[in-house]
């Protein structure tokens, strides 16, 4: 059984991550996706606001799908959980060098775990969650980078 695991911080979730979940989903028997908690970073939802904005986007009927917070090193979390697969997203060329990077330090701790990058799809090859985050706050329209149950959410937080 293939196991994959899509970490990421989704604050907030975007259509470019619903687009690389949707296609990981469809390369292995189960998907974990995984919410980083980054005391690091500060971010605009806590990680329980981010698993439940990821799950009221229509990941309830999808038996494949995991949603699960995690801390600390993702290689070291897809050995407990024998995951044997990271999935990560690519928009840009500066993308693959810090993405490039942290593939030969996970396989570097956990040798029996690969990477597999998806390339963003056309219409999402720009979209982040800073960029989502910044034209929101600006009273700008995002509309169509975001899933419809989360813009207001996001409207409310910024805009507050």
């Amino acid at each position: 059984m293939l196991k994959a695991i899509y970490p990421g911080s989704f604050d907030p979730v975007t259509n470019g991550h619903l687009d690389i979940i949707n296609r990981a989903v469809e390369l292995c028997d189960s998907l974990v996706v995984a919410v980083a908690r980054n005391s690091e970073k500060k971010n605009l939802f806590s990680a329980e606001e981010r698993i439940q904005m990821l799950s009221s986007c229509c990941y309830k009927d999808n038996n494949k799908i995991e949603i699960v917070e995690f801390g600390g090193l993702l290689a070291d979390y897809c050995v407990e959980n024998g995951i044997s697969v990271i999935v990560r997203g690519l928009r840009a060329i500066a993308d693959f060098e810090f993405e490039y990077a942290m593939a030969l330090m996970n396989k570097r701790l956990a040798p029996a775990v690969d990477t597999v990058f998806l390339i963003a799809s056309n219409e999402n090859s720009f979209v982040s969650s800073r960029i989502v985050r910044e034209v929101v706050s600006l009273d700008g329209d995002v509309s169509s980078l975001v899933p419809s149950c989360i813009l207001p959410l996001l409207k409310k937080r910024l805009r507050n």
